[in-house]
């Protein structure tokens, strides 16, 4: 269960006390302001909710030391953390359902979906989606994305696997309504256009997947490319004019396809990329470089760079607010399975003008 606590009182231990609650401008120029500030170990993907106001991140805690994770929540403003959420499972993934209030969270290891009220904190219920144990030869799905239907309060959550599948969840009681197999190879990219719906997907096998959320079944999926090596990683959709902004692990590039043809319309040169996002109200693409330790930020009209905005160390996963004014950026340290890292890892606030 999830324990929620006073953050004054939790805070201090998980945060070093150099670094606390600091937040101080890195960078300022004629198009943004970029602040900082650190939250916690394994910081992974965020949401932000609009009553109350929030800004939920995500993080897995020490592999080693620590059993479970933590979902901080802060004041999308300031940065301030306000309240501290344990969770007995790791959270990696977050997705949220602003009409019922209820803050979804990927447990990728234990291949569960959790509930949480984003009023309370209170843990609504725990979803275990694949109860297979993990072996040295065998490994469960794992869950990764997770996106929502606020018309139907249905959780879509793709399951990573050599033959992935997308499972298709009941908000309101978290019950498994339906399982979609057989998405190729480490399906990672997930998007939803609800008012078409439509599901979009990418796999390690470089395909585009095109999914009919009336049906569950699986409309058309097309090999995007074949020639290099690819790992169409995330999708972000500008639904009005049917295109979908595909990342590229492998190669340096951004894939712009069109979601009625699945027809690539362009390759925009960039360094290999993680995250992407797409901010309807500015008419603008977001993607984090976590090797680079950079975010592009793309012109959509004419599909150009306006802006290489530097982070420090690796930018991950992305969050927007609601005016399209303020991109959220979880920001980890530099570290790997043998070595953790020593500092925590923070979220940047870029304030556009």
């Amino acid at each position: 269960m999830f324990t929620v606590t006073d953050s004054k009182r939790r805070v201090l231990p998980v945060l070093a006390l150099s670094t606390l609650l600091f937040s101080s401008a890195l960078f300022a120029n004629d198009n943004f302001t970029l602040e900082r500030k650190p939250v916690g170990k394994g910081a992974y993907e965020m949401a932000l909710t609009g009553e109350p106001a929030a800004l939920y991140v995500a993080t897995s805690q020490s592999r080693k030391l620590d059993k479970g994770g933590i979902v901080y929540r802060l004041d999308p403003a300031t940065l301030a953390v306000n309240q501290v959420i344990h969770n007995n499972l790791k959270p990696f993934g977050v997705a949220v359902n602003h009409a019922t209030g209820t803050l979804f969270l990927g447990n990728t290891v234990n291949s569960a979906v959790t509930a949480v009220d984003v009023k309370t904190g209170e843990v609504k219920k725990t979803l275990v989606l694949d109860a297979r144990k993990r072996t040295e030869d065998f490994r469960p799905f794992a869950p990764r994305e997770l996106v929502v239907n606020e018309a139907t309060d249905t959780v879509y959550v793709g399951g990573l696997g050599k033959s992935s599948v997308l499972w298709v969840v009941d908000g309101k009681d978290l019950t498994l309504r339906a399982t979609i197999e057989g998405l190729g190879k480490s399906a990672t990219g997930l998007a939803i256009d609800a008012k078409a719906s439509r599901i979009y997907m990418t796999n390690a096998d470089n395909e585009f997947i095109v999914i009919d959320t009336t049906t569950n079944k699986v409309i058309s999926r097309t090999k995007l490319d074949q020639d290099g090596e690819h790992f169409y990683l995330n999708v972000a959709l500008d639904t009005a004019n049917h295109r979908a902004f595909i990342t590229d692990s492998k190669s340096p590039q951004l894939l712009v396809v069109d979601t009625e043809t699945s027809k690539v319309m362009k390759k925009i040169d960039l360094p290999v990329s993680l995250a992407v996002l797409y901010n309807e109200k500015r008419n603008e693409v977001y993607v984090t470089h976590r090797a680079a330790g950079k975010v592009s930020v793309i012109d959509a009209k004419n599909l150009s760079v306006m802006d290489t905005i530097d982070t420090p160390t690796h930018p991950n996963s992305m969050a927007l607010s609601a005016d399209g004014q303020t991109l959220f950026v979880s920001v980890k340290q530099a570290g790997s399975r043998e070595k953790e890292p020593t500092s925590p890892d923070e979220v940047i606030r870029i304030s556009f003008k």
